[in-house]
């Protein structure tokens, strides 16, 4: 049973208002569906626009940070949990442990290598999460045409496209969520390598 959604996104404050209605759209259908949020612990940006949204529509938020970003004083109080790790690599860790979904919403390099961690995760058949990229605006365009060519020049094998579902709106990605079933389910060697 999905429960706590991990939602990765912009510490930013300083990008389009656009995004900000978007994850607090999000957040506010991922309250009304009762679904918990996992995320960076943080005040800033999308992420907190996101987690703040989804508390004060009745989610239950848990944060996850490390202590060099937690010493700058950029956490919140607001969190029923947040746990403080050493270092970034924990961070994920913890966050993967606690959370049943993944949504990624635009970020920047922080955002994408948490959304290839949970990739590379689903793909070696770590965890069958749901892996739902929300795609504001054409975000992620040339992210998910770099992954078609990861896939058209061998690098990777045409089922990988299963690990994760592009969302160009939060109804999208809810509807994933609440629907979810895992079609991505690496079994042998074969599953995974490209041979």
């Amino acid at each position: 049973m999905i429960k706590n959604v991990c939602v990765f996104a912009s510490s930013s404050s300083k990008v389009d208002e656009s995004y900000f209605i978007s994850a607090k759209n999000l957040g506010q259908k991922l309250a009304e569906n009762n679904f918990d949020i996992v995320y960076g612990g943080s005040s800033l940006g999308l992420m907190w626009a996101c987690a703040g949204t989804a508390k004060s529509f009745g989610s239950k938020i848990y944060g996850v940070m490390p202590e060099r970003l937690y010493n700058m004083g950029v956490s919140t109080d607001e969190c029923v949990e947040l746990t403080v790790t050493e270092c970034m690599r924990t961070r994920k860790a913890k966050m993967d442990e606690i959370s049943d979904a993944v949504i990624a919403l635009p970020g920047g390099f922080g955002t994408l290598e948490e959304l290839s961690e949970m990739i590379v995760q689903k793909q070696l058949g770590y965890n069958n999460k749901p892996v739902i990229i929300l795609n504001t605006n054409g975000f992620y365009d040339k992210l998910i045409e770099f992954f078609d060519v990861i896939i058209k020049q061998n690098f990777g094998k045409g089922n990988h496209r299963q690990i994760y579902f592009v969302a160009d709106t939060t109804e999208d990605a809810l509807q994933y969520l609440i629907n979810y079933k895992p079609d991505f389910t690496p079994i042998t060697k074969d599953d995974i390598y490209v041979k």
